[in-house]
């Protein structure tokens, strides 16, 4: 590669925590080192180890006061000056926020401190947008005041990345983005050499779920379908992973122990995903959460996984119907259970649908493609 048409770059990527911008935008930031630009991670709560992962790298850690969750304006406010005074600092050139809050406080905060490039990734609308059937005031406060400062943050961004096409139309159709302003990409995407396909698992027949503890997630309906399940299947495994979540409507520890007390889950916790796929027939996400594109999704599909996941926004983007998995309605336990079972009677559906799921990840999921693109719309590639 020749760099000498290109003038480096000053870059800080901004998310909300410093695990997710190590695990997420890590392969991003190593590109733009390797095109000679200067990177900074910028997140809340980075410990000595992903400082020193990201180090290795040649990626600088700015550690940030910046809450997750909550709707606090006096603190969400004096996080962004306080935010503001860091990037000024660092005399950044290009900024690229992801996640609800350093979306909206990370691009107000650059545009505050002078930097002229200012981007942004909506990696999902989640709980503010998320479909509820309880339609509750604290929902519909946060739906609108995250529209509010979503069309003001986002006027300040050059261009903003979605991840799947229904996000992209409902922000078009809201007025928060124009639609030549928006950039479509198809999610995180991930390594594939990294995850490479793994033997089909048919005995036992298992299923596994990975994501946050949220309801939203689908995580009711997969315990749900399990019981419906083991009445007749009672060899069938049924495998949780995700942490708890302090999101609103996170679910209760005492809840995930009752589960693993009656015997219908495992729940290893907040664990690496890639061995425990390893023991999985199938990858199930119920999800309604207004996902982007998961990336979970995306891992087990790399690792040759039928996908059971519902049809709604991003989630759909992972599936053909009946070519690598199925689609299925949100929040209907017995027709996940139903897609479960046709595994469990055809079990040669596993290594079939799995082999396609890996053809739709190099298809679709290439994470250097979907950075490429990302990399040439910000004109930060050689």
């Amino acid at each position: 590669m020749h760099f000498e048409t290109m003038v480096p770059q000053r870059i800080g990527i901004i998310g909300n925590q410093a695990f997710s911008v190590v695990n997420f935008r890590l392969p991003l930031m190593r590109t733009l080192v390797q095109y000679g630009h200067t990177v900074y991670a910028i997140a809340p709560d980075f410990d000595a180890s992903n400082k020193a992962a990201l180090e290795a790298e040649g990626i600088t850690a700015v550690s940030v006061s910046l809450s997750r969750t909550g709707l606090n304006p006096i603190r969400d406010l004096g996080d962004a000056a306080r935010l503001g005074r860091v990037l000024k600092a660092l005399q950044l050139d290009t900024v690229l926020s992801f996640a609800i809050k350093p979306v909206i406080y990370g691009t107000l905060a650059a545009r505050w401190a002078g930097i002229p490039n200012r981007y942004a990734l909506i990696a999902g609308l989640g709980y503010a947008f998320g479909e509820s059937k309880e339609k509750s005031v604290r929902r519909t406060i946060l739906r609108w005041t995250a529209s509010f400062l979503y069309r003001i943050a986002l006027g300040q961004a050059e261009r903003v990345f979605m991840q799947n096409p229904d996000d992209l139309e409902e922000f078009a159709s809201m007025g928060i983005v124009p639609i030549n302003k928006m950039v479509h990409v198809n999610g995180t995407g991930v390594e594939l050499d990294q995850w490479p396909v793994l033997p089909p698992i048919e005995q036992p027949p298992t299923f596994i779920l990975a994501a946050r503890l949220l309801k939203e997630k689908g995580v009711y309906d997969f315990v749900a379908a399990a019981r419906i399940i083991k009445k007749s299947f009672p060899s069938a495994r049924f495998i949780l992973l995700g942490g708890l979540d302090s999101n609103p409507s996170g679910i209760r520890r005492h809840d995930v122990d009752s589960w693993v007390s009656e015997g219908v889950i495992e729940w290893p916790g907040h664990v690496p995903v890639r061995d425990w796929l390893g023991r999985a027939s199938v990858f199930v996400l119920p999800s309604y959460y207004r996902e982007g594109v998961p990336r979970s999704t995306q891992e087990a599909m790399a690792s040759g996984r039928p996908i059971i996941t519902t049809d709604v926004p991003g989630c759909r983007e992972t599936v053909v119907d009946g070519r690598n998995g199925y689609l299925i309605p949100p929040r209907d336990p017995a027709v996940l259970a139903g897609a479960m079972q046709r595994f469990i009677e055809e079990p040669a559906l596993i290594g079939k649908m799995g082999a396609q799921s890996r053809a739709l990840a190099e298809e679709r999921f290439d994470v250097d493609t979907i950075n490429g693109t990302m990399i040439t719309t910000m004109k930060l590639n050689p």
